[in-house]
């Protein structure tokens, strides 16, 4: 057994995979009688459309990710065929789940499994969204689609100081569940993980809590473990997006239109050396205020950093390593991505005793090549940041385009 199969299965184990059940297509109520349904109306993010929901969706406060690798072991053909129909099923099941439904198929059966594995019923959706991406692997010669591969789907290079762990990086196919309750984001990782038992195995899995990014002017700018605000130049207007994050019609393939790409890094935090910094010393890797989150410069949270200022004893007043300085649109020919980002603890690390922690950072763009690897190449040569912080996960993802009411994800992508 391969290493990469064996984390696969303790991935499944750690989301609490159940045995495999029914997956009929239409959908039912939970267990109980419509008495007991709520009669206020949830708060429910729509399914179907052009786009996916997930990406440009006002961020939730949980996140349940996952990355998936694929079984099969047929021709082409064959394979196609398997994938297509994990495809139907899984779209179906997130359809439901995201409507505050079961996943479709029978519950009360006494002689089976229940279709749905019980731990959101009676739950409300609460902005649900679960949003699939396609891995580069997924490209290879198992499925034939090696010609539908788009350019921008470009294996992501080696940056200076990452440290990553191959079992918990990469996928044939990754799903981003977030909701603002907990349960619900689990819930649909897990049954996706059951549904596709026999098709695909999980390969790692991230859980999130506390968003580390707003994606809409509405929402404030939330903190990252290390105290600072973070995402304070975030995209939230429907232009930028339509520049820098979904894309358009000159693709070279016309299954990505609307879709956009998902880069996934998991960064661990070295938070017990962090908390022994100076406050000023904090400040100057930021380049912003801690507590007000404004820049260095002055003015409030929003106020444009002035890059040119400098100190009384002629030093840039935003030093020339500050995370802000070097990850800003001005200093990098207007380039922007959009982040979706969540703190997370895995516990502690057993051979130092400090906590394991960090950012699950997230962030969905047109072309990969021109935007993330354009700045983290800059970043991971020169950022200050990276005296306390170690990439150690990675994913790169193509996300297509929504669905309408009778398709499935990838349907474009799967039609010979």
């Amino acid at each position: 057994m391969t290493d990469r199969f064996r984390a696969s299965r303790r991935g499944l184990l750690t989301l609490g995979t159940a045995a495999v059940a029914g997956t009929a297509a239409g959908t039912l109520t939970a267990c109980g009688s419509d008495a007991d349904a709520p009669t206020e109306a949830p708060a429910m993010v729509a399914f179907g459309g052009a786009r996916q929901a997930g990406i440009a969706t006002a961020q939730q406060d949980r996140l349940a990710f996952a990355a998936y690798d694929l079984t099969v072991d047929g021709t082409p053909a064959q394979n196609r065929d398997a994938l297509r129909e994990l495809l139907k099923t899984w779209t179906a099941a997130a359809r439901a789940m995201c409507e505050g439904k079961p996943v479709p198929g029978e519950n009360k059966l006494g002689t089976a499994p229940p279709a749905d594995t019980g731990e959101a019923f009676g739950s409300k959706p609460a902005n649900l969204t679960v949003t699939i991406g396609f891995g580069p692997s997924l490209f290879d010669q198992r499925f034939g689609l090696a010609a539908k591969r788009p350019a921008a789907l470009a294996d992501l290079p080696k940056f200076a100081g990452e440290n990553l762990d191959t079992e918990n990086s990469n996928g044939d196919i990754a799903i981003q569940a977030c909701s603002d309750d907990p349960m619900v984001a689990f819930h649909a990782i897990r049954n996706l993980a059951r549904l596709g038992r026999g098709t695909v195995v999980m390969r790692w899995s991230q859980l999130g809590f506390g968003r580390a990014a707003s994606t809409s002017a509405k929402q404030e700018t939330p903190r990252n473990l290390f105290g600072f605000k973070d995402g304070t130049r975030n995209i939230h207007d429907a232009k930028t997006m339509d520049r820098w994050v979904f894309v358009g019609a000159d693709t070279d393939q016309k299954w990505m239109r609307d879709g956009s790409y998902l880069v996934a890094r998991k960064i661990r935090m070295r938070i017990e050396a962090w908390d022994r910094d100076f406050l000023t010393d904090q400040q100057n890797v930021f380049g912003r205020h801690k507590y007000t989150g404004a820049p260095l410069t002055g003015g409030s949270e929003f106020d444009k950093p002035n890059f040119a200022a400098k100190n009384p004893d002629g030093s840039p007043t935003i030093p020339v390593g500050a995370h802000m300085r070097l990850a800003a649109r001005e200093n990098n020919g207007g380039v922007q991505i959009l982040r979706r980002a969540y703190n997370y603890t895995d516990g502690m690390i057993a051979s130092s005793g400090e906590l394991d922690a960090g950012l699950f950072f997230l962030c969905y763009q047109r072309d990969p090549r021109s935007q993330f690897v354009a700045l983290q190449r800059k970043l991971s040569a020169h950022d200050a940041l990276n005296e306390y912080i170690t990439h150690v996960g990675s994913g790169l993802y193509a996300c297509p385009g929504g669905v309408g009411d009778h398709e499935y994800w990838g349907q474009s992508l799967l039609a010979d």
